[in-house]
């Protein structure tokens, strides 16, 4: 069975230039419409629903919100589902635009 991953924000932009991930934005769409991760697309119920029917179970996905506590929710689901490297971004974007100084 697959669990999901957490990722440290230090090591996340490595990774994203590494493995290409999915990357996905599960806060709301305001939030996403203000700012959200290069390449990231907005978590709505039709792509959850989409992906986790057809989506490619060894691809990597990065998920994450405002602090990381809803995308590990939305990461173990995917697990749950069978995806292997299903990761949830640590403090979130807040953590991001923190480290990132934006």
């Amino acid at each position: 069975m697959a669990t999901f991953k957490t990722l440290a924000i230090q090591d996340a932009a490595q990774f994203i230039a590494d493995t290409n991930p999915v990357i996905l934005d599960c806060r709301d769409l305001k939030d996403y419409r203000a700012g959200h991760l290069e390449n990231a697309m907005h978590l709505h119920e039709k792509l959850r629903d989409t992906l986790i029917q057809k989506g490619e179970k060894e691809q990597p996905f990065l998920i994450y919100c405002y602090h990381g506590h809803a995308s590990e929710h939305v990461a173990e689901m995917f697990s749950d589902f069978g995806f292997h490297q299903a990761y949830s971004l640590i403090d979130g974007y807040t953590g991001w635009q923190a480290y990132h100084k934006i």
